[in-house]
């Protein structure tokens, strides 16, 4: 990946993995913006962006996003990288809009996101939204069990039953999320440039670890 030119980095991740720390930091190591499901649903929400409404607005406007964005996710400030949740409930998604429709629109502002700069997309399933862009880099982020279970334990104030319980769910929701849009699991390897295992880690050396492998393939 050359980082000279325009680029996109995706970051799928297990919950309890730090991969939305590792994400955030690694976009401010870049000076590069950083979205994840949270920006993205705060886009969607406050500003009522269905693909009806983007298409209007990208009609009027070319850069369509910047003040969207320019609101939410200024650059490059990596620790406000991420819209308040309060703002998400503004405006609620419409009570008509299916599951299809919301993938519809948040795949238009990804590829929006990742057309006007480069940046760090988390989630989504950005390896598969954005998989014909050229100059990307996927990665996925994973940890062994026990050291997302306590992660999650502290990080939510849960028993262990409770943090293990939650942690299958959520795997179980992403993985069915992905194989419904993208048709395959988010665990195959082979949707990946870096598999890391950041166990026994700190989040900056995942970080390290990142920007070395970008270094040494470019």
């Amino acid at each position: 990946m050359q980082t000279q030119e325009k680029f996109v980095i995706t970051i799928s991740r297990e919950l309890g993995s730090g991969g939305r720390t590792i994400g955030r930091k690694l976009a401010g190591k870049l000076g590069v913006r950083y979205c994840d499901k949270l920006l993205v649903q705060s886009l969607v929400e406050k500003f009522n962006l269905t693909t009806y409404e983007i298409e209007k607005i990208k009609g009027q406007k070319k850069n369509w996003l910047s003040d969207f964005l320019d609101k939410v996710a200024p650059i490059p400030r990596a620790d406000l990288m991420i819209g308040p949740r309060a703002a998400a409930t503004e405006n609620p998604y419409p009570h008509h809009t299916t599951s299809d429709e919301l993938f519809a629109a948040e795949t238009e502002i990804l590829n929006a996101i990742a057309d006007e700069a480069s940046c760090v997309i988390a989630g989504r399933s950005g390896f598969f939204v954005l998989k014909d862009r050229p100059n990307k880099l996927d990665i996925l982020i994973r940890a062994p069990r026990a050291e997302r279970i306590a992660r999650v334990m502290r990080r939510q104030n849960v028993s262990q039953e409770e943090a293990a319980t939650l942690i299958d769910s959520v795997d179980a929701g992403r993985d069915n999320f992905v194989k419904h849009f993208a048709g395959v699991s988010r665990y195959d390897a082979r949707n990946y440039d870096l598999v890391l295992n950041v166990g026994g880690m700190s989040e900056d050396d995942a970080v390290e670890i990142i920007l070395d492998y970008i270094k040494h393939s470019a």
